[in-house]
């Protein structure tokens, strides 16, 4: 996971609460809002990287058609007990095969990081309270876990073919006893 210091990104937003109008000549790494995107999708050019930020209120099915031209997906945590962002991630991973940038904002805390490796996420922009020293010791903390995640949607620790064996197992204890 990298973490992203925002003086230093090439990514960046409108200036202002809502942004001034996106140009005609748009700018590369440009990160835009959801409603910010849809007034200028039909005019954006192929190649040109732009980023979505999505609120913990859009809906990401009202740009799954255009997953494909977003290099970055950022997803906001208003406060750090709002788990919806999570959610989304895992949504626009496993079911929607998004496979450019998923960054975590807002209130992302130190503790959130090991969450937020597992879903999907692979950077994050931390509180400004928050160490980057902590966060990358805290990935460290879990190394192995029972539960699939999004790298990996099976148990670590279960062994190819293990599922195929437990069915047939059962296959045969059920077999077995309507024989009886």
């Amino acid at each position: 996971m990298r973490f992203i210091d925002i003086h230093k990104d090439r990514w960046h937003a409108l200036g202002g609460e809502d942004g001034p109008p996106v140009s005609i000549n748009p700018d590369p790494y440009l990160l835009l809002d959801s409603v910010q995107w849809h007034a200028v999708r039909a005019h954006w050019p192929q190649g040109v990287p732009v980023g979505l930020k999505l609120a913990n209120d859009d809906e990401v099915e009202a740009v799954a058609a255009d997953l494909p031209r977003f290099g970055l997906v950022a997803l906001h945590f208003p406060k750090w007990v709002d788990g919806r962002a999570y959610s989304r991630c895992r949504l626009l991973r496993s079911r929607y095969r998004f496979a450019g940038e998923l960054r975590a904002t807002g209130e992302v805390l130190v503790d959130m990081v090991p969450l937020l490796a597992r879903t999907g996420f692979d950077a994050a922009v931390l509180r400004a309270d928050q160490s980057i020293d902590a966060a990358q010791r805290a990935l460290a903390f879990f190394p192995a876990h029972y539960q699939g995640d999004t790298a990996d949607n099976r148990p670590l620790f279960a062994k190819p073919g293990a599922a195929e064996q437990a069915v047939s197992k059962a296959a045969e204890f059920v077999n077995a006893g309507a024989a009886i």
